[in-house]
Formats: C-alpha cells, structure tokens, sequence
C-alpha cells in the first residue's frame, strides 16, 4: 500500500510518500519539503497568516515534485495532519488532503502530528517495540508511553508554559542570534562553557510532577541575567549564556526521559520533534541511556522536523 502524507502544520510545507509492505516495514518513497523560514525571519518568528499563504503557494508544486519522486501516478491513501498546529496553516493541508483523496477516490486518513513524529522512527529504524518517547519541538514538549502505534499513545507528561523548542528561539533572539533559534543557539554554544551560569532546572524539586516540564523560568533567568549584565556596563558573555542554558534544558529533558523509561519498565527510549536536532539533547540522552542500559533510537536529523 502507498501513502501520500501532507503536513502543514507551522512554517514548512511537507509531502512524503511511503510504502507499506506486508511485513510490517515501511519505505520512504519520496520526502519533498518547502519552507517559508525565510519569510519569517525578518519578524523574529513564525506568523500565521504569511505561513497560511506560504502552504497555499507551495502545495501543488511540492506534491507534483513527491509523485515524480516516488514515480507514481497517484497513491493508494491520502494522509494529513489534523494537530497540533496553527489553525489557518493546517486549514490549507487539510484541504488539499481532501481534494486529492476525491480526486483520485482513495482513502483519506486525518492524523495527529506528534503521533508522526514517534513513528517516523520506524522508517529508520523498522518496527517499534514499547518505549517512551521524548517529543521535543517548537511548539510541543511531551513525554509518552507508546505500547503499540495502532492503539492510543498515553501521555506521561508535557510542558506547562513554554515548549523547549519555543525558549530556545526566544533565548536565542534576546542574544541576537536570529531565527530559527535553535540552530542558531546550538552553534554558539559549542564555544561556550555550560558550567558558566547555574540557570535553574525547572519542574525538578520533589514535588513537583514527576513527568511534567517548565521552560519559562530559565529563558527569565536568562534575561534577567542579560540585564543585569547591560546595566553594569559589562559585556554579554553569549557563548556562555547559550551553552549553560542548552544544558538546563537538555538536562531535564532528558532526565526525566530515561527516569520515565525505568518507572514504565520499557527498555527502549525514542526521540523525535525538529529540537532534538541540538546536538546537546542527542549527546546526553546517548550517554544517560547506555548508562541505564536503555536502547535508544534517534531518527535522523530530516526525519525529526
């Protein structure tokens, strides 16, 4: 079976195709992508309606480029993302979606995003055994216990403020390192010491939810500690400043990723979402889990935004 997948969810406009063997694995047929970073770059950040017409531009072209790639004439099921995202970009996927799924008189399947982020795994990887997923990007930070992809994903915990992804970009544009953030920042922190600042951990005292993140308190600290530097007169250490808030976050994500694991007794850890990208998450999750013994599975870079 052969699945045409649309994604539109934030700044990127997605068509992947894939084929579904009767053994259970899956091949990547074609993965076309068309992104409108650049027209939101200049606003610091994504906004909705310049996204919105971005998808409407790209659509057709990005989808006539995966059927070439695939090539195919038409697929035997369309697939589109429903959620999370923003509602007008999502509104012109879904559409699309419909409109090929008629046209074409296959089937036509609405899919929640973050659930892709977990199984695109298993395009790299083959099938998924029970494990935890840590969901890390710039609109969502959840934490999940993933028994079987054809049943319900069970939320361990998720962020209650900011997403990682999100404090990411927002640190990085109150250091002037532009947008996206989050290469950005991850750049800078390669020359700088993430011993320098002790920024706080959020949502790791002990009575705090076991599972839940807090991301607001380190990106204040961050530019609370930013003032106070220009207030003085003194420079902005902004190497140092990326790097010890990389390894704040970094350091509860995935913490609390591999305590999830042990609780649920699962033996297996699975990263995904386009933060986990930054080189500091994938590095500690690596060494944490070959402490615990975890296997841990990290699609690449392409697969993960």
């Amino acid at each position: 079976m052969i699945v045409m997948g649309i994604e539109s969810s934030c700044d990127e406009t997605g068509v992947g195709i894939v084929r579904w063997r009767d053994s259970g694995v899956c091949e990547l047929l074609a993965d076309e992508v068309a992104s409108s970073v650049d027209e939101h770059a200049r606003y610091g950040g994504v906004v909705p309606e310049v996204a919105s017409r971005a998808h409407l531009e790209a659509m057709v072209p990005t989808m006539r480029r995966a059927l070439a790639a695939a090539d195919i004439d038409r697929p035997d099921a369309v697939a589109v993302t429903i959620g999370p995202g923003l509602a007008g970009a999502l509104l012109v996927g879904v559409a699309a979606a419909k409109a090929y799924a008629a046209a074409w008189d296959v089937p036509f399947y609405a899919v929640n995003h973050l659930g892709g982020h977990v199984a695109v795994d298993t395009l790299e990887h083959g099938p998924m055994p029970s494990c935890v997923a840590l969901l890390v990007s710039g609109g969502h930070t959840h934490l999940l216990h993933v028994d079987d992809l054809s049943r319900p994903i069970a939320e361990l915990g998720t962020t209650v403020d900011d997403a990682a992804g999100e404090a990411f970009d927002k640190v990085a544009r109150l250091l002037g390192l532009g947008y996206p953030g989050g290469p950005a920042l991850d750049d800078a922190a390669r020359e700088g010491d993430p011993t320098a600042i002790a920024f706080p951990r959020g949502m790791t005292g002990p009575r705090d939810a076991r599972y839940d993140f807090s991301f607001s308190g380190v990106k204040t600290a961050v530019a609370r500690f930013v003032e106070a530097r220009q207030r003085a007169g003194d420079p902005i250490p902004v190497a140092d400043i990326a790097a010890s808030f990389q390894e704040s976050v970094a350091d509860v994500l995935t913490m609390k990723a591999v305590r999830a694991a042990t609780d649920v007794n699962v033996d297996t850890v699975v990263l995904g979402g386009g933060a986990t990208a930054n080189s500091r998450i994938r590095s500690l999750i690596e060494s944490r889990c070959a402490q615990q013994g975890l296997t841990l599975r990290i699609p690449k870079p392409r697969l993960c935004t």
